[in-house]
């Protein structure tokens, strides 16, 4: 890890040209200290590291020096650093890791090249944090010490001993035989199989995870995609499925039809207003979809819904009908 951080601050210097000792710890996630030790550690091996004082001091790079790196055009490195804009690294631990190789790429360019493809890269968003109604995505939290053991176990096709809090169950140990991680919408989550039985596990359930000696029983070739796509498939067929008559806002359509997990019919009603058929996951899916519609959206059938959500609005006006 030191000498992935050592190279890390040698490209931070290139790419700043100064830098104080507390910039750096933010960059680096260490304390100020342990700049200082680094910087020591630079000189001693010969890097031309020197410190200037004042206000505006910090440390710099003799001018001239930099890394050897070649091979890497301009719209290969602008491709790259777009690419490391998104968030899909953070849910299998490799933030840091995405950050560092970020930092080789622009180093990587040739002088002509390094501050036009910084730019462009900079006029590109993908994945913000918020979306136009400021609403921020879920935290998916995955400490980097279990996500290095399962990344080293699929990388290493060893089975896996995995910890894991299944919702509305108590935590237990399984073993696993991993196939592959998937990131959805940043969340992580390991594709594997117990007992020959296919699993899908997410990543920031897991409270602990040890990478065994065995090697996995898995095939030697895997197509993560099709194999995503026929578990989600059962998902969406499976459990307490509901089917919902609605009237719907043509406005808040897609809006409805973006939660639901099928359209089974549609048509116009006289007023304008859409009649869908849609299946919900279960009961509390569909009450929860409905009530962000608020008057957009009635639902006609079945009858234990309408009452469901005629007792919600009923609470809800019963509660701000008292002075506070």
């Amino acid at each position: 890890m030191r000498a992935d951080r050592l190279v890390s601050l040698v490209l931070l210097l290139r790419r700043h040209g100064r830098l104080s000792a507390a910039a750096l710890s933010r960059e680096l996630e260490v304390s100020t200290r342990t700049v200082l030790r680094d910087i020591e550690a630079l000189s001693a091996a010969g890097v031309p590291v020197y410190a200037e004082r004042g206000r505006h001091g910090g440390f710099a790079l003799l001018p001239g020096f930099r890394t050897e790196l070649t091979g890497l055009n301009h719209d290969e490195a602008l491709a790259l650093l777009v690419a490391g804009s998104r968030r899909g690294a953070q849910a299998f631990g490799l933030g840091s890791a995405l950050a560092s190789a970020m930092l080789k790429v622009v180093d990587a360019l040739p002088e002509s090249h390094r501050d036009t493809a910084a730019g462009a890269a900079g006029r590109l968003l993908v994945d913000p944090e918020t979306d136009l109604l400021s609403r921020r995505p879920a935290d998916e939290e995955v400490s980097d010490a279990i996500a290095a053991e399962v990344l080293r176990a699929v990388f290493a096709g060893h089975r896996l001993r995995i910890h894991y809090a299944a919702v509305d169950q108590t935590p237990r140990w399984r073993t696993v035989d991993p196939i592959g991680l998937v990131t959805v919408r940043d969340r992580g989550y390991l594709l594997a199989t117990r007992s020959g039985a296919d699993r899908t596990y997410r990543l920031s359930r897991l409270l602990a995870a040890e990478e065994l000696s065995e090697p996995a029983q898995r095939p030697d070739r895997v197509d993560l995609d099709r194999a995503w796509q026929e578990r989600s498939t059962r998902f969406r067929t499976g459990g307490d499925q509901v089917t919902v008559l609605v009237r719907v806002d043509p406005a808040r359509r897609e809006d409805l039809v973006g939660t639901a997990l099928a359209v089974h019919a549609e048509e116009a009603d006289p007023d304008g207003r859409l009649r869908l058929e849609v299946t919900f996951q279960d009961p509390r899916h569909a009450e929860w979809a409905l009530w962000q519609l608020a008057t957009n959206a009635e639902a006609l059938a079945p009858q234990w819904l309408r009452d469901s959500l005629r007792d919600r609005a009923t609470a809800i006006a019963t509660r701000y009908g008292v002075p506070p």
